[in-house]
């Protein structure tokens, strides 16, 4: 069989996807209102509400089912979330991505200070943290998250989030280097969010140094970059695993 037409191993389908999908996500506008929101009005209360059950009941339809019912709902209005449980998943990333942009002004009140290497690394610390109320359940999540059906969503959300941490550091450049640099910061980010699922140490203090050491290993834009495919495989393995280990079969 010529090289042409060898098929490829399913993981490695999986992981170029997950590369193409990144290397699609738009240039953050400067010129453009931002889009509508991402959820309709009954539907961000319920999940609100919903939210506030994760650390008892995790990301889970019953959770969902909670939220309903503090919002006014019957429970069974809680059906009516895209994709269930990752709906409310979905509910987290975006709220905390968006949450960045207030909490950007809070820790740059100087438009001048410091630089945009600093302000990427304290704005992805500050990401990092909103993770802390349901880090309890967040490995529950990136499994759920790893799930072929989900993995698209996932991936343009840390695209997202990614653009939005250069955007609010003051990066404005329109060169190659804005596919490298954000998904040099993906890989920082998702590799810094999965070593924090299991850090006890004080104030995630052994997160932070994770987090620079991976920052600072950073000698050009694009000095990660070739490591993007071992960690969207990492990442898909690593929620594979935390499945088969809820007793999934996958």
């Amino acid at each position: 069989m010529s090289a042409s037409m060898r098929v490829l191993p399913r993981s490695a389908l999986r992981t170029s996807r997950l590369t193409q999908s990144l290397a699609r996500r738009p240039f953050h506008s400067y010129d453009h209102p931002p889009p509508p929101g991402a959820f309709g009005d009954a539907e961000k209360s319920i999940l609100a509400a919903a939210y506030k059950h994760v650390p008892e009941h995790g990301f889970s339809q019953k959770a969902l089912g909670c939220g309903a019912r503090d919002a006014g709902y019957l429970d069974i209005s809680a059906s009516v979330i895209p994709d269930g449980a990752f709906g409310l998943i979905r509910y987290h990333l975006i709220t905390q991505r968006e949450a960045l942009a207030t909490r950007s002004q809070e820790l740059f009140p100087d438009p001048n200070q410091p630089g945009v290497s600093a302000r990427v690394e304290a704005l992805t610390w500050e990401r990092l943290m909103g993770n802390k109320l349901v880090l309890d359940r967040w490995q529950e999540a990136l499994a759920v998250m790893a799930q072929p059906s989900y993995v698209p969503e996932s991936i343009k959300e840390l695209a997202k989030l990614s653009d939005e941490i250069w955007f609010l550091a003051g990066d404005k450049a329109v060169d190659p280097s804005w596919y490298t640099k954000r998904a040099t910061l993906s890989m920082i980010y998702s590799t810094s969010e999965l070593f924090m699922t299991n850090d006890r140490s004080p104030d995630f203090f052994e997160t932070r140094q994770f987090l620079q050491r991976r920052l600072g290993e950073v000698k050009s834009v694009g000095g990660m970059v070739g490591s993007f495919g071992q960690w969207a495989g990492y990442t898909l393995s690593a929620g594979v695993n935390i499945l088969r280990s809820k007793g999934v079969r996958v």
